[in-house]
C-alpha cells in the first residue's frame, strides 16, 4: 500500500471546488493544483483555498509532471475528451457525470485505462449517498431478501441553466437515476427500451433536436431476473427537484419519500396492513471516512450559504456524497485497486442514458449496451 500523498488537481472551479478541501484534509491526498479558464476565478478561488499552483489552460496542467491525477468538474461536452487526454498524458482520473456525452468516448476511455493500467473513476453522487449507502446496508445484510425490482428518478426544472443545458435530452443526463438501480441490482445493463412523453417548448426542442418532456426507460439487467425503470425530466414538467431510488424486496421494501427530507419508508412483509410501512431516518456513515473529512457528510465546505454551487444547494448536498466520493478515489490509488465506480461500469450506466435516449427517437426500440462496458 502506497503512503504518499497523491497529488490532485481540480478542473473547474464551480461545483469543483466544493471538493478542495476534501482534498486538502484527506490524509492520502493534497490539491496540488487549480484550473480555471477565467482568470479572476481562479484568483478568488485559489486565494480562498491556499492553492498556489494555478492554471487558466487545462494542456498547460497536463504537462505538469507534479500532477498524479484530475478530478474533471467541467461543462458535460468537455467530459470525455478531457478524460481521454488526461490518461494519454498519463494521469489518473476522477470524473464528474456523466461520463462522457457518445459511447464512443466511453469506449475509448475503457480502452485507455486497460491499455495503462490508470484509475478511472466516474464521481456518481448517489451511490454514496446516505440512503443509498443505507439501502446497501439492508440489502448486503440479507434484510430485504430477495431483491425483486428496482427503479429510480431524477426530476429536475433546468430552466434558468446556461451554455448547453436548454433542451438536454433527459437521458444525457441519467446517471443519478441508472447508476444506484445498477449498483443495487449488483449487474450491468444488458439493452434497454425508453420511451418519450410529452413535449417541451418549441426554443428548447431546436438545441438537440428533442422533443421530450420525460423519458422513462426500462433496463435489463444482464446475468440476473431483474429489471429496473427509471425516470428522467429537465423541462416544464412540475416536480420539486428528486433524485430517488426504491428496491423491492421479498422481505423488507424502501422507497425513496415524495417530498425532499421527508424519511424514507420502509415497508416489511407479512406484518398487519397498517403496520407494514414504516418511516424511517437513513443513517448517516461518516464513521467511513477519516476523521479529517468526516463532517463534510452533513456540511457544506463553504462558511458562507450564498457561496455554495448550486448544484450542491439542490441537490441537498448530494446526500452527504462528496467526502465518501474523495475517499474512494483516493483509496484506489493508494491500495492500487479499481474503485466504484469504475471506467466499465461508469460506460455502462453511462451508455444506458445515451442509448435509452436512442431509443426513444426510434419509439421504444431496444438498444444493447456494447459488452465492453460489462463488468
Amino acid at each position: 500500500m502506497s503512503t504518499r500523498k497523491f497529488n490532485i488537481a481540480v478542473v473547474g472551479l464551480g461545483f469543483g471546488a466544493e471538493f478542495i478541501p476534501l482534498w486538502q484534509k484527506h490524509p492520502h491526498t493534497d490539491c496540488y493544483a487549480i484550473c480555471q479558464r477565467n482568470p479572476d476565478k481562479l484568483r478568488e478561488c485559489g486565494d480562498h483555498w491556499g492553492v498556489e499552483k494555478r492554471y487558466t489552460s487545462y494542456e498547460e496542467l497536463l504537462r505538469d509532471p507534479n500532477v498524479d491525477a484530475v478530478h474533471i468538474n467541467s461543462p458535460i461536452p468537455n467530459h470525455g475528451q478531457q478524460s481521454i487526454a488526461a490518461l494519454k498524458a498519463g494521469k489518473h482520473v476522477a470524473c464528474t457525470v456523466p461520463m462522457a456525452t457518445t459511447v464512443e468516448e466511453c469506449l475509448e476511455i475503457i480502452r485507455l485505462t486497460e491499455q495503462t493500467g490508470l484509475t478511472y473513476m466516474m464521481m456518481e453522487t448517489v451511490v454514496y449517498a446516505r440512503e443509498y449507502l443505507f439501502m446497501k446496508q439492508l440489502r448486503d445484510s440479507g434484510e430485504l431478501g430477495k431483491i425483486q425490482y428496482v427503479q429510480g428518478s431524477h426530476q429536475q426544472d433546468m430552466d434558468g441553466w446556461p451554455n448547453y443545458w436548454p433542451g438536454l435530452p433527459p437521458m444525457h443526463y441519467a446517471t443519478h437515476c441508472v447508476g444506484p438501480v445498477l449498483g443495487l441490482a449488483e449487474g450491468d445493463a444488458e439493452y434497454v427500451s425508453c420511451f418519450g412523453s410529452g413535449t417541451i417548448r418549441g426554443e428548447l426542442i431546436q438545441n438537440y433536436g428533442s422533443p421530450f418532456a420525460v423519458e422513462t426507460a426500462h433496463i435489463k439487467v444482464r446475468n440476473s431476473d431483474l429489471s429496473a425503470r427509471v425516470i428522467r425530466s429537465l423541462f416544464d414538467t412540475a416536480r420539486q427537484y428528486r433524485e430517488s431510488i426504491d428496491i423491492y424486496g421479498s422481505k423488507k421494501s424502501v422507497e425513496w419519500p415524495l417530498i425532499e427530507h421527508e424519511p424514507l419508508v420502509v415497508h416489511t412483509a407479512k406484518k398487519p396492513e397498517p403496520e407494514i410501512p414504516e418511516k424511517v431516518k437513513s443513517p448517516d456513515f461518516a464513521e467511513r471516512l477519516p476523521e479529517s473529512i468526516q463532517r463534510y457528510t452533513t456540511k457544506g465546505v463553504y462558511d458562507a450559504e450564498e457561496a455554495t454551487h448550486l448544484s450542491f444547494t439542490q441537490g441537498a448536498g448530494h446526500g452527504g456524497s462528496h467526502p465518501h466520493l474523495a475517499n474512494e478515489f483516493a483509496m484506489a490509488l493508494v491500495e492500487k485497486r479499481s474503485p466504484f465506480p469504475n471506467a466499465r461500469q461508469a460506460a455502462n450506466w453511462t451508455c444506458t442514458g445515451i442509448l435509452a435516449h436512442e431509443s426513444a427517437l426510434a419509439g421504444g426500440a431496444i438498444k444493447r449496451l456494447p459488452e465492453e462496458t460489462f463488468s
